[in-house]
């Protein structure tokens, strides 16, 4: 087998996705095997409906039933993950995983970080704060750390310069 870590479909009962990712995170948690089985997700797509006159963010599964996993196919990972509760098999040949290829990973989106958001105000300018306990507030940017995603504002509350760490999406620039 091969000693390289790459991505694999597991196939699991309708609806068992998230306890399959548990119960396989708890196995490589307790046997200390996460360089072999390094990483489990399902692919899950952002959806904005209208509820009751309001705009409502939720996700949805993009594969019902499928589980992805990075792991180096080994006799004893496959082992576990085939023995998992909810597991029906993985996709491919009955006897061998099929890893998926650059391309399909590509196109699943699945070495893709979180999706990074992209602000209008750099360094220096003033903004206001539109949400969250400081919300109405206006103050100067001092810090953006995109890889947290959060912005540090200085405020002025009380006669006093306060720095205040926020998510970015809490801040939007101030109309010059």
């Amino acid at each position: 087998m091969n000693g390289e870590a790459k991505w694999y479909v597991i196939h699991t009962y309708s609806g068992y996705e998230n306890n399959v990712k548990q119960n396989i995170e708890k196995v490589v948690e307790n046997r200390r095997i996460s360089d072999l089985i390094q990483e489990i997700r399902i692919p899950m797509e952002t959806y904005t409906e209208v509820k009751d006159a309001k705009t409502v963010e939720s996700e949805r599964k993009l594969f019902p039933s499928y589980v992805m996993i990075k792991m180096v196919l080994t006799d004893d990972t496959w082992y576990i993950v085939r023995n998992t509760r909810g597991v029906t098999g993985f996709v491919g040949t009955p006897t061998e995983p099929v890893p998926l290829s650059e391309d399909e990973i590509e196109a699943l989106g699945v070495e893709l970080r979180e999706p990074a958001l992209e602000v209008d105000y750099s360094l220096g300018d003033e903004v206001e704060v539109i949400a969250g306990p400081c919300e109405g507030f206006t103050g100067k940017v001092s810090d953006i750390n995109l890889e947290d995603q959060t912005v540090e504002v200085i405020i002025s509350m009380l006669g006093r310069d306060t720095p205040v760490r926020m998510p970015l999406s809490q801040v939007v620039k101030c109309d010059d």
